[in-house]
């Protein structure tokens, strides 16, 4: 038996982790549901690898995994086979065998398996934590319980269409600025090791005094050539040490808070982050969701530490009898249109209307905002192109006015 690492949420909504043995994460999960304990991550810590490579337990250098758009068109055909009075068991089966992606078609199998032993269709999933989160797990339950599973099951498509929507315009908008960005450091890179040598050589030979400028280019030209390797490693340290932070609860939590500071950009992520809170809890709420409960599930789905630690704090103002409103007040990340929905909302009993209303109203602010990302970004990167053009121009071409002027007088 393997020993399994598993952090996971208790019924208060508190995180809990530890490790455990079991034949299989699956096993693990199942332990882990039935002590109350929803989980959120189980890794393994030990893995007993078939040295034979033969048979399914065999080393494959590039396994597949279930990636969001398997989870996206499951949700999809999910729905449909319900809707259209397909046993369950049935649509498990049909899904498997039109699946293309090999994990995909496992898992299924093992959610086919685990529901002929008598486990419930959520239960099942809680088995493969690193594909359903805990606010799909939570909605697939509700649905269970109201027995509108189908509904649940297209709600569920159109949130995870909407996340992915939202990352495909957040990376479209930042290609362009990341190859410029590139360019230029490329740019940098070359000049400095094998242009500016070359004309070093060149100034030497004239034995007159450099201007400044010239001599910190070829200072820093002769930093880089000498410490090349130095400065690669260094860069690959800093590289892997603040991914290593980065993963830190600490450094998580910091890296997102600063992330919501980042000129032009921050305002983005902050919009579509809440975006996504709004709209996980407009969905949470109207699936029958206890408000409660809705807000442990919403804050593992912002992906961003900064703003979950927000909302787990309004869950615990709403847990002590606040209002929405008032704890909304409290977490400071809201402006005031927004909170006046919310007060809308609560007043009216309309709150999940409000909240779809504000991830509405947030999606279209941050579609406008990646339209015009470019636009914004682009002079701060004419301004950037220019300033380097000048410092190589007048760093290279000064001794040549000088020696130029000197010629003129002789």
């Amino acid at each position: 038996m393997a020993t399994f690492a598993y952090r996971g949420r208790n019924g208060a909504g508190e995180i809990v982790q530890g490790s455990m043995e079991g034949a299989a994460a699956g096993t693990v999960a199942d332990q882990l549901v039935a002590s109350g304990v929803t989980p959120v991550e189980i890794r393994a810590v030990e893995v007993a690898a078939d040295k034979t490579g033969n048979g399914a337990g065999g080393l494959q250098l590039f396994p597949q995994k279930v990636e969001h758009m398997d989870v996206l068109l499951f949700s999809r055909q999910i729905h449909t086979l319900l809707r259209a009075g397909v046993p369950i068991m049935r649509a498990l089966a049909g899904l498997q065998e039109s699946s293309t992606n090999p994990a995909m078609r496992e898992l299924l199998q093992d959610v086919r398996e685990s529901l002929d032993s008598g486990r419930e269709l959520s239960l099942s999933l809680a088995r493969h934590p690193k594909v359903f989160s805990a606010f799909y797990l939570s909605m697939v339950r509700v649905g269970e319980m109201t027995g509108r599973l189908e509904e649940v099951f297209i709600r569920l498509f159109d949130h995870l269409s909407f996340e992915r929507f939202m990352q495909e315009q957040v990376k479209s908008a930042l290609r362009y600025p990341s190859f410029v960005v590139a360019a230029m450091g490329i740019a940098i890179v070359i000049v400095n090791i094998f242009v500016i040598p070359a004309f070093a050589n060149v100034f030497k030979g004239l034995g007159a005094e450099l201007p400044l400028m010239t001599r910190l280019l070829i200072g820093f030209s002769d930093f880089m050539v000498n410490w090349w390797h130095a400065m690669l490693f260094g860069f690959v340290g800093v590289f892997f040490g603040f991914n290593t932070w980065r993963k830190t609860t600490e450094g998580r939590y910091t890296w997102d808070r600063f992330k919501l500071r980042i000129p032009i950009a921050g305002k983005i992520i902050r919009k579509a982050t809440l975006a996504r809170f709004a709209a996980s809890f407009a969905l949470a709420s109207r699936s029958g969701v206890p408000i409660i409960q809705a807000l442990t599930n919403v804050s593992e789905t912002v992906d961003n530490a900064y703003i979950s630690h927000k909302v787990e704090k309004m869950r615990d103002g709403v847990e002590r009898g606040e209002s929405i409103l008032r704890t909304s007040i409290s977490a400071g990340v809201f402006t005031p249109v927004v909170l006046q929905m919310i007060a809308v909302g609560e007043e009216s009993g309309a709150l999940d209307d409000m909240m779809k209303e504000i991830a509405d109203m947030y999606q279209s602010e941050v579609e406008y905002e990646l339209k015009t990302l470019a636009q914004q970004i682009e002079p701060i990167l004419i301004v950037a192109l220019g300033i380097m053009v000048l410092i190589l121009a007048l760093g290279i071409f000064l001794p040549l006015w000088d020696l130029g002027k000197v010629s003129l007088k002789k």
